[in-house]
């Protein structure tokens, strides 16, 4: 057992003083996400009525509930921060915790430093237990520094420091699955898309759950159901972290059974071998191939998200009936049941184009990540000029996200129309096409990142993350518009109105074809391979 794990501790410390930064952006965002709600909530929501109407306005649109989980208690600071950083926070420190493992175990043997460090003193377990050790201690800084900050600025330390501990658990147990997944995968890529595949599904079934009110064995038998059901801020408890403990046990000692088992550079789920000889003949063929088992799975993924919200969309007056302050608001005759389904799919929707914009930024950064590994200077090497080969990508990042926004979109409607809902099948095909251009301009921030300024490639996320945060949770901070109009998703306008305003879209579209320009121009004139 000794000999497995031989040389960790000097590789643990050594990895700590160098990738331990990496961590540090989650948790920011984590600590952000906490600290903001308890001290905006008293300012935001000052009396009795403003709570009151908060509530009523989550309970009309459950589609935040599929986002956020249920509002347990939102009559408080620290009820209203449960709710909106509890799932957040916890799947981005999960994210930070896969990436982690990830990088300190398949990614290193993707690019020879593994060979390297197995030539001295390392035992064979000693990568992946350093990987695991690195994921952990991070997750243990976002628990801690988050709920320390909560505590510090006001908020309750019981239920601040209990929050914080399921940010904690989500990444504890989220490094166990992608030290498995590390295992099963051929390469650094493939073990980050099952392990994100696998965080995706389980968010979106524990969201479903809850706003579907399905039986409560659909919340317990999801890992982060249980990160729910330990209700900061309503019963404080704390049981269910044990099962998480339980979890990243198992989990890991799945891992290191397979690892044990498999052979150095190869994963379980072993690559399909290529054609003998090549037939990739111009840049848009090359981009495809690069990014086809991608592009394969993100359009099985929205497929499956069209279902789910559709089918969630049949029943959505069900559900708004069963919340007591909606009914009234709707017997009161202050709404419609079709205002609010309305209101319910543009913001479905508005969801579904900020996901779809990921893989977009995904193919961008690919490309940046080619470049760095002294690929794309071959090509150039040729007859392929520079503009030729980036509009290449680009494109392919442009058409991604609109089919796959189609997609989800065309079946919604399908599904949502076959029910009594007053849902319109042309009206939710025309709404998701009207967000696209949205989507485009989230996809044109990474183009000008790649393009202009690769050093800085964090940055092509800002466009996904700011939209995500004014589009979903601006609202209920009460944003001023112009602030809210930061994200491109505010300008698309609800097409069932007969007053809508598409002027926005014409904004919106401007400002694409001037990051795209930033991006050509860039790309043109600075070094290839530029870190």
């Amino acid at each position: 057992m000794s000999a497995t794990f031989a040389g960790t501790g000097p590789l643990l410390r050594t990895t700590l003083a160098h990738d331990a930064r990496r961590f540090a952006p989650w948790v920011l965002i984590a600590t952000g996400l906490s600290v903001s709600s308890v001290l905006v909530y008293p300012w935001a929501f000052p009396d009795e009525q403003a709570r009151a109407g908060l509530a009523t306005a989550i309970s009309a649109n459950p589609a935040l509930g599929i986002i956020f989980g249920p509002a347990f208690d939102i009559s408080t600071s620290e009820g209203f921060n449960s709710w909106r950083s509890l799932a957040l926070a916890g799947f981005l420190t999960a994210l930070g915790a896969i990436f982690a493992v990830v990088r300190a175990t398949r990614a290193q043997e993707d690019s020879g430093q593994a060979e390297l460090l197995a030539s001295g003193v390392l035992g064979r377990g000693g990568r992946l237990l350093t990987g695991v050790g690195l994921a952990l201690i991070g997750s243990l800084a976002v628990g801690i520094i988050a709920g320390v900050a909560t505590g510090l600025c006001g908020g309750a330390w019981d239920d601040s420091l209990l929050l914080a501990a399921t940010f904690t658990a989500s990444g504890w147990m989220f490094a166990g699955v992608a030290a498995i997944t590390a295992q099963l995968g051929s390469d650094a890529r493939t073990a980050s898309t099952l392990a994100v595949a696998t965080l995706g599904v389980l968010f979106m079934a524990r969201g479903f759950a809850y706003a579907a009110d399905a039986p409560a064995w659909t919340v317990w038998v999801n890992p982060l159901g249980w990160l729910t059901e330990t209700r900061p801020a309503n019963s404080n408890n704390w049981l269910p972290l044990l099962w998480a403990v339980v979890f990243t046990v198992a989990a890991l000692g799945v891992a290191f059974a397979l690892q044990a088992r498999r052979d150095f550079g190869q994963g379980v789920i072993a690559p399909r071998a290529g054609p003998a000889r090549g037939t990739v003949r111009t840049p848009a063929q090359l981009a495809i191939r690069l990014n086809r088992s991608q592009m394969i799975t993100w359009a099985i993924a929205f497929a499956v998200l069209g279902v789910v919200f559709g089918y969630f969309a049949t029943s959505i007056h069900d559900i708004l009936e069963k919340d007591a302050a909606v009914a009234s608001i709707l017997a009161a005759g202050a709404t419609t049941p079709q205002a609010l389904t309305g209101a319910f799919l543009v913001t479905i929707l508005s969801l579904v184009g900020i996901i779809a914009a990921i893989p977009g930024v995904q193919l961008m950064l690919r490309l940046h990540s080619e470049e760095i590994e002294d690929r794309v200077e071959i090509v150039l090497a040729g007859a392929v000029r520079r503009s030729r080969l980036y509009a290449s990508t680009v494109a392919l990042a442009l058409v991604m996200p609109a089919m796959y926004v189609l997609i989800s979109g065309t079946l919604i409607g399908a599904i949502a129309s076959s029910g009594d809902v007053g849902v319109d099948f042309g009206d939710t095909l025309k709404q998701a096409a009207a967000t696209i251009p949205a989507v485009w301009t989230i996809t044109a921030v990474s183009v000008a990142v790649v393009g202009a300024r690769p050093q800085v490639s964090i940055a092509a996320w800002v466009g996904v993350l700011a939209s995500f945060v004014l589009t979903l949770l601006g609202p209920t901070f009460k944003l001023w518009d112009w602030v809210l109009a930061i994200s491109p998703f505010w300008h698309v306008p609800n097409v069932t109105e007969s007053d809508a305003d598409w002027l926005g879209l014409v904004w919106i579209t401007l400002v694409t074809v001037v990051l795209l320009g930033v991006g050509f121009t860039g790309f043109r004139r600075r070094d290839i391979a530029s870190r």
